[in-house]
């Protein structure tokens, strides 16, 4: 049956053709033999659940379900229960994924959202594509909370129908559920989100849900406007009236979309101006200087990004703001790097407040500040930390044409407080030496 055409639903609603096409369009013609779905239990993802479902016996795709229990409502974990009964009545396996891990503070979205990619790069195994249920109005909803902080082409794009995920920047415990997807290795880590559905209306989901009788839950925070979220969909009620419907607001999204992946390709152009992304990222202070503002901005909030191994983009306004300060000789902090403006060149750090507590050990092998391993025969127990003013006056011979500042955030074994190793100043023992764990982020698009 493969290649075969999809058919309808009574009712008109041609979703599994254009489904197909979706997917044709993401990551065909040659599909993996598997792939993962975030299933939620709500409206829309449990449409994308039925849709991938008859897509994937066509294709010969074998699917992998997995639902994200964040333990934040009573109902969650009958949300997740329906997900299961679902995918055994489709004979697909399922798999539910608590988090336990939030403390009730800082920002709760934000918080889940980091919780449930590293749920899902734990669980995956060998799977490199998971589908998210994000549909046309998510993006017009999205569109418009960025838009109110103000922000630009980066933010405005929206989100993306393809994206790849960078290992998640926190760690959650050891997953022990059933019917993860078997362990493969993958390259550095990585896995894409496919968003098969951003074309698709909420309204068109539900029409399908009611005319193929697809059971779903409302979640009850929909409804919920201390949410910016719920607060920009109900604003979308009232903006139709004046031409900016979901559709339009996609529409934009996706031409601004455009436009970022253009200004992307300049930025990525003047690399001239890049002197090393080593340790630190050094432009060369002319050339960076002569660049228009906007290919300076990317260059900035990826050398800060690189640095502090987020994969994050800073927020625009405070991103514009030190790109003031720095064409005006000053220097910086955000984002956790730090930039320093110096006669010919414009170092980008990491900032010191955020890694002079942090520590790994040597044995076993840890990850300092997620760029940075210890390799080496017997290699002893000792600690990996910052440098810092503890260790840089335990060396005689600094290099004077590195600013100290940059010097004293480099990784360096200490046995106690006594300086070892550290291997870009070529100090101590020379069996350590320290290396980027992940793949430089600098260049690369999130």
């Amino acid at each position: 049956m493969r290649g075969s055409i999809l058919p309808a639903p009574e009712g008109g609603v041609d979703l599994p053709r254009r489904f197909a096409e979706e997917m044709g369009a993401l990551i065909g013609p040659n599909f993996p033999s598997d792939i993962g779905l975030a299933v939620s239990g709500g409206g829309d993802s449990m449409a994308m659940l039925h849709l991938a479902a008859l897509w994937a016996r066509v294709m010969g795709v074998k699917l992998w379900v997995a639902t994200v229990d964040h333990g934040l409502r009573a109902e969650s974990a009958g949300e997740a229960a329906l997900v299961a009964q679902a995918c055994a009545q489709m004979d697909l396996p399922h798999s539910t994924l608590k988090w336990l891990g939030w403390d009730g503070t800082g920002n709760l979205q934000a918080a889940a959202r980091q919780a449930r990619h590293s749920l899902l790069n734990q669980w995956r195994g060998g799977v490199a594509h998971i589908l998210f249920a994000h549909t046309q109005d998510d993006q017009a909803e999205t569109f418009l909370m960025r838009l109110a902080r103000g922000s630009g082409v980066e933010g405005l794009s929206g989100m993306m129908a393809s994206q790849m995920i960078h290992p998640p920047e926190i760690s959650v415990p050891s997953l022990e559920v059933e019917n993860m997807p078997p362990k493969l290795p993958t390259r550095h880590g990585c896995w894409t989100v496919l968003r098969p559905l951003l074309t698709t209306t909420r309204a068109e989901l539900r029409h399908y849900n009611r005319v193929l009788h697809v059971p779903f839950v409302d979640d009850p925070t929909n409804e919920d406007t201390s949410y910016d979220r719920v607060k920009a969909r109900k604003l979308l009620d009232h903006l139709s009236d004046l031409g900016l419907s979901s559709e339009t607001l996609a529409r934009t999204a996706g031409r601004m979309s455009r436009t970022r992946v253009a200004l992307e390709a300049r930025a990525q152009s003047m690399s001239d101006c890049i002197l090393s992304t080593r340790y630190e990222v050094q432009f060369d202070r002319t050339g960076f200087e002569v660049l228009e503002r906007d290919t300076q901005l990317r260059l900035l909030a990826r050398a800060l990004q690189s640095v502090a191994s987020n994969p994050y983009r800073p927020r625009e306004n405070a991103l514009e703001a030190l790109l003031d300060r720095v064409l005006s000789g000053g220097d910086g902090v955000l984002h956790g790097g730090h930039v320093l403006v110096r006669r010919d060149i414009i170092w980008v750090i990491r900032e010191f407040n955020a890694v002079k507590s942090l520590v790994a050990q040597t044995s076993p092998s840890e990850i300092w500040d997620k760029r940075f391993r210890c390799s080496g025969q017997n290699i002893g127990s000792f600690e990996v930390r910052a440098v810092s003013e503890e260790g840089l006056v335990q060396i005689d011979d600094l290099p004077k044409e590195i600013p100290r500042k940059a010097l004293r955030v480099t990784p360096a074994i200490f046995d106690g407080a006594t300086l070892i190793g550290c291997f870009r100043l070529g100090y101590g023992v020379r069996y350590v030496e320290e290396h980027r764990a992940n793949p430089p982020m600098f260049g690369t698009t999130s």
